[in-house]
This record gives C-alpha cells, sequence and structure tokens, in this order.
C-alpha cells in the first residue's frame, strides 16, 4: 500500500530546495519560462510552452492529483529565493507498490546547479521512506541525452528502450527506461546521492 494522502500539502525541503504542491496560482511564476525558454519542452510528451501551453499543463497536472493519478510540485530554489520549474510524482501502482517520477523540468539557469540532484533526493526519499514503495521509475525521451545523464547521476539504473511505445508531438518516440528499487536505495543510493549534494 503507497502511503499517500492526495489530499495533503505535502512541503519537501532541505535547506536548497523546497518542493510544495503545484497551485494555479503558480501560472504567473512560471509563465516567463513558457514564453522565453520554450525549448524546455523539445522531448516533452506534454509540452507547456506559450501561455496557452502553460494554462493546459497546470490545469491536467492539478486535474490528475484530484482524480489521484498524479502528485505535481512547483520547485523553488532557496538560494536565489526563485520558482525554478516543475516535477511530479505519477501512475502510481498500489498493487504493485511503485510511482514514476517525471514530468521534471528547469529554467535554464538552474540547470546543472545541484538543483535537481536536491529535488530527487528529496522525491526518492518521500517515496521509500514515507510512501514505502518497492521501485521508483524514470522514463525520458530516448534521444534526450541530459536527462538519461542526470537521472544515472542520482542512481538510476538503466533498463532497456520501449521503442515506438507512445505519441508524442512529433509523431512517435522511443522512451528509455530506469529505476531505482528499494534495497538499492537503502544499501547505496541514498548514501552516494547524500555525497553529491
Amino acid at each position: 500500500m503507497i502511503l499517500l494522502d492526495f489530499k495533503k500539502n505535502y512541503i519537501l525541503d532541505n535547506g536548497f530546495v523546497q518542493l510544495r504542491p503545484l497551485q494555479a496560482d503558480d501560472f504567473k511564476h512560471l509563465l516567463a519560462y513558457s514564453i522565453n525558454e520554450p525549448e524546455l519542452w523539445k522531448y516533452s510528451l506534454t509540452p507547456a510552452h506559450g501561455e496557452d501551453g502553460l494554462r493546459k499543463y497546470i490545469t491536467m497536472a492539478i486535474e490528475a492529483r484530484a482524480e489521484e493519478e498524479a502528485y505535481p510540485f512547483i520547485v523553488y530554489d532557496k538560494r536565489f529565493n526563485t520558482i525554478a520549474g516543475a516535477t511530479r510524482f505519477y501512475d502510481f501502482q498500489q498493487k504493485h507498490q511503485t510511482v514514476s517520477l517525471g514530468y521534471t523540468w528547469y529554467g535554464k539557469d538552474f540547470q546543472g546547479t545541484g538543483l535537481n540532484k536536491n529535488s530527487k533526493f528529496l522525491m526518492l526519499q518521500f517515496a521509500f521512506e514515507h510512501m514505502k514503495v518497492q521501485r521508483v521509475e524514470f522514463r525520458a525521451d530516448n534521444k534526450n541525452k541530459r536527462s538519461i545523464a542526470a537521472m544515472k547521476s542520482i542512481g538510476c539504473t538503466e533498463e532497456g528502450v520501449l521503442r515506438s511505445n507512445c505519441a508524442s508531438p512529433d509523431g512517435r518516440r522511443d522512451s528509455i527506461v530506469l529505476s531505482i528499487l528499494r534495497y538499492e536505495w537503502f544499501s547505496r543510493v541514498k548514501r552516494e546521492l547524500l555525497k553529491k549534494l
């Protein structure tokens, strides 16, 4: 059983970054990224570029939480006191005690700064130690080498590529699948990731 109350507003914080539930009002905080950095969604299945794209993205995320299908967060960089992007848990599998982590993006100024490792640490810790999941899965467009490298750098194990497994804005995409298992989190991933923070 995954221990998550979708009605509760979880706030994850480690002094470097704070993750809080995404709200409709966050549109104003994210709009500059949608207008000025449309390339952030080059590989996204749900792009949020432009004003209309961002409204749709936020609405879909909030509706998914209401339907208990996802739990989206906004990412706040505490060093610079500003919103840096968004991320979420999704694809909860109660029976199998698994969850996926994704829909992650950050403004260009926050990429490569350690923000992602801090965010992922908080989410993985929450998933394995609060939600008590057995497995956290990650997926990405197999062409998105930057995202794949970031997932491997936090301790993910590559499992393989699902060929043409989903529709994308450009047609079809191959999705790479990576994961972290519960015993891996407690035996090495948590310790190794903490060293990188």
